[in-house]
């Protein structure tokens, strides 16, 4: 896993929940090649691989808020983050932003629910 961009965490358990602070298409410390879809893709892997850490899969994913550069590629979007989550459909937001870090085209930000015990 790539480290942080910022001081922040990456995931964090509080509760029954674990919030995975916002991902993106990064890996061996740089932004993966082939758009939207393969950053999307990516994206969806650094998701589950923080979730892994404590002990949980995107399948637990209760709520995700998703960034995109540009909302032309929301169908490639679309497309990548479902092949990703299987026909597991958590809550979603998804909303336009000016930019995000490292340049990426795609950000996701996603909640699970996993009781403790």
């Amino acid at each position: 896993m790539s480290k942080p961009l910022g001081p922040y965490s990456p995931v964090v358990r509080a509760g029954d929940f674990v919030i995975v602070s916002g991902q993106g298409g990064m890996a061996g410390g740089k932004v993966v090649d082939g758009g939207v879809s393969a950053e999307t893709t990516q994206t969806m892997k650094n998701v589950a691989a923080q979730l892994a850490t404590v002990g949980a899969t995107l399948g637990d994913v209760v709520k995700t808020t998703c960034f995109l550069t540009d909302m032309e590629n929301f169908a490639a979007f679309n497309e990548a983050y479902s092949a990703a989550l299987g026909n597991h459909r958590p809550a979603r937001s998804t909303v336009a932003v000016a930019g995000l870090p490292a340049g990426f085209l795609v950000e996701v930000e996603a909640w699970a629910y996993v009781p403790q015990g």
